[in-house]
């Protein structure tokens, strides 16, 4: 088995590390390629930890074999030995930073506009090293490890599961004895989202999972694509119009973007998704400065093209209301503006919980945190959104320990 010290020896410095060896070492998904301590001091270290950086097997959106990055941190050895049967373990699912290979956590070096994105949930992960559990942070699918040929697929639910769920099995074989069999998934926003993906395909896959966390998880992102394409003005939240597209080609290859997006769209903005985080897909002189009814070719959405209609199919396949085996909370902040709890006409969170409810019905397993105006700071610059993640800890860290602690079976 590779463990940290043996991978350490060989793995490449700097960048070179998100250059996956062609063709890709023989194994399984979770199986490490390359491991060594995380020495990017811009990067997403969770503070109070001993951070690693990894690169293992996983499966694209085709199933295919990949290789994905990510971070693992273990608790302070002093303040936390290593129980009998190892660290429990949370898989850490992240926020939209964009699909350009800098802006994954690990491979941040503060200089795009996700670095704040990257940065705020730390405070969440250092607090779960001090309870004693282990942090596991995937990038996704081609996110740090992207070629021209290859975009990360946004929102792409089993590409994002994947990832999610590999980087625990990375993390036992990197650190055997330390990191034990309990794990959690917690996510936010496209997090979130990855999250509860990620807990429905972990039957079979990933042993030893107690229960799954969203807070804030983007969701119906098909009303809200074509809600945007009928309003006649700018809008910053367009940013995620090319996002989304990456995504859909993660699930429908066939797609062509030309098709899809106007002339305008296609020649002059679709090409800032290779190297702009969101928000410099949100300034006025990207996305954030056209017109929603100039995104798309003419017709969308109310008579979409063949090529518009498949990317719609991918948009309905990003919904998570999916069959769900353990125990699951959602968190939502009723005043966040960027995941809305019931952003009517279009549906929402407040939806999506209905929708799981049903769905799970004979299990019984969702619990639905929704706090009222005005019960969460807003944090600024980044605004409730994000001050949900500050304001939840203390609940959400008291829910998982009960789970993490707990004695009996494990799915």
């Amino acid at each position: 088995m590779a463990t940290s010290t043996s991978l350490a020896t060989d793995a490449p410095a700097g960048d070179a590390f998100y250059t996956p060896p062609i063709p890709l070492p023989d194994g399984v998904p979770g199986d490490p390629i390359h491991a060594r301590p995380l020495d990017n001091p811009a990067a997403a270290a969770v503070p109070g930890g001993e951070n690693w950086l990894v690169l293992h097997r996983s499966e694209g959106a085709d199933g295919s074999p990949v290789a994905t990055s990510g971070i693992i941190a273990l608790p302070d050895r002093t303040a936390h030995p290593v129980p009998a049967g190892g660290h429990p373990l949370i898989s850490w699912a992240h926020g939209t930073v964009g699909v350009a290979d800098r802006c994954a956590p690990s491979r941040d070096r503060g200089d795009t506009g996700a670095s704040p994105m990257n940065a705020y949930p730390l405070t969440l992960l250092g607090h779960f090293l001090d309870q004693g559990w282990a942090v596991a942070m995937t990038d996704y699918e081609a996110l740090g490890t992207g070629t021209p040929q290859r975009l990360h697929p946004y929102l792409c639910g089993r590409s994002e599961a994947m990832g999610v769920l590999d980087i625990v099995t990375a993390a036992r074989r990197l650190f055997p004895g330390e990191i034990g069999e309990r794990f959690a998934i917690v996510g936010h926003s496209q997090g979130g989202q990855a999250a509860l993906f990620a807990a429905h395909h972990a039957p079979g896959r990933v042993e030893g999972l107690t229960g799954v966390a969203a807070i804030a998880p983007a969701n119906h992102l098909l009303g809200l694509v074509r809600g945007g394409a009928t309003l006649d003005q700018v809008n910053s939240g367009f940013a995620f119009t090319p996002l989304l597209l990456a995504g859909a080609l993660g699930g429908d290859p066939t797609i062509d973007p030309e098709q899809v997006l106007s002339p305008r769209a296609f020649q002059e903005l679709w090409p800032h998704v290779w190297d702009r985080s969101r928000a410099g897909l949100s300034r006025p002189d990207s996305w954030g400065g056209i017109k929603g009814t100039e995104q798309f070719r003419p017709g969308y959405p109310a008579t979409p093209n063949p090529e518009q209609q498949k990317f719609d199919r991918q948009l309905e396949a990003m919904n998570p209301d999916l069959p769900l085996t353990v125990p699951v909370r959602i968190t939502q902040a009723a005043d966040d503006e960027r995941v809305r709890a019931d952003p009517a006409p279009l549906l929402g969170t407040d939806a999506l919980v209905e929708e799981l409810t049903a769905t799970n019905s004979e299990r019984g397993n969702i619990h639905y945190r929704r706090y009222e105006p005005g019960t969460v700071p807003a944090d600024e610059p980044l605004g409730i959104h994000f001050a949900t993640i500050g304001h939840d800890t203390p609940e959400l860290t008291e829910w998982l320990a009960a789970l993490l602690t707990a004695a009996g079976p494990r799915g």
